[in-house]
């Protein structure tokens, strides 16, 4: 039986903590996973694309949650050819010159801070985002090739931000690239309209996982400050859009899991809350939603 997992794409965002979703009583780090832990079944961790995790950060994690729970780990944004601030490397790696050399050295370190997470079988998924200058073409196959000899024996999904990956022409291409190379595809909701828009399908490249994230839409996507560019409430009307491709994907991965990244105040929680609620109460179309949607509210 297939799992859907809904959830946020963070736990700690400055803007939900000042929401007041969390109670008085669960404002020190512990006390924000706990609660959090108690209410959706996963969660993504985004500070460590920004920064290396700690293997004390991850063991903390895994004390601090239930059996069942999983963490979704953004990979750091050196590993995915994203600008890189010196000053988010180890001290003893700045000033190194970008090659595999480093990206090698790097991916040892995320790799092996994340073991505790692994070993208390929290680990959902190794989320790797690429920019949007990663076109579909000879040299992304090479990056993706890379970065899927690096991460062997890891669970990786991939979420590209330029569409043409996705585009219908090359959107079986894509599947089948990502599927050979044993990657998860990630499925995308944004703003439709724009020359960025990413289509809203939803592939399924291996049988292992698949993955949705919902990152608001706002015009401004792609471009803007950060609050400009997540700054979106979903409707009912708006996700419920969502419920045949997730229901797809369910019949065809056995774990799903539906993240928002529409993270303004509390509009992440709220969507995920409303998402659980309509997932579990849908019973539209001619096949049978053969899912079990997990929330502990």
């Amino acid at each position: 039986m297939s799992e859907i997992l809904v959830g946020t794409c963070s736990w700690t965002d400055r803007a939900l903590l000042a929401s007041g979703w969390y109670p008085r009583g669960s404002k020190d780090a512990e006390g924000r996973l706990r609660h959090y832990a108690e209410r959706f079944p996963v969660v993504e961790v985004d500070s460590s694309y920004y920064a290396l995790p700690s293997e004390r950060n991850c063991r903390l994690w895994a004390d601090r949650t239930p059996d069942g729970f999983r963490f979704d780990v953004k990979a750091f944004s050196l590993l995915t050819g994203h600008p890189t601030r010196q000053a988010a490397l180890p001290a003893d790696l700045r000033g190194e010159p970008v090659g595999p050399e480093l990206l090698d050295t790097v991916w040892r370190r995320f790799s092996a801070a994340l073991e505790p997470l692994r070993a208390a079988d929290r680990l959902g998924t190794l989320l790797f985002q690429f920019p949007p200058w990663l076109s579909p073409g000879p040299r992304a196959e090479k990056v993706l090739a890379e970065c899927a000899r690096r991460a062997a024996g890891w669970p990786v999904a991939v979420e590209f931000r330029h569409p043409d990956w996705w585009r219908e022409g090359g959107r079986d291409r894509t599947t089948a690239l990502l599927a050979d190379l044993d990657m998860a595809a990630v499925a995308v909701d944004t703003v439709q309209g724009l020359p960025h828009s990413m289509p809203p399908v939803a592939p399924v490249s291996v049988a292992r996982h698949a993955v949705v994230r919902f990152h608001g839409r706002s015009a401004a996507w792609g471009r803007g400050s950060k609050e400009d560019r997540f700054r979106h409430s979903y409707s009912t009307a708006e996700l419920a859009e969502w419920l045949p491709r997730v229901r797809s994907m369910a019949e065809r991965a056995d774990e799903v899991h539906v993240l928002f990244n529409n993270c303004c105040a509390d509009a992440a929680v709220r969507a995920a809350e409303s998402m659980t609620r309509l997932i579990g109460s849908d019973h539209l179309g001619d096949v049978p939603v053969n899912t079990l949607v997990r929330n502990r509210a």
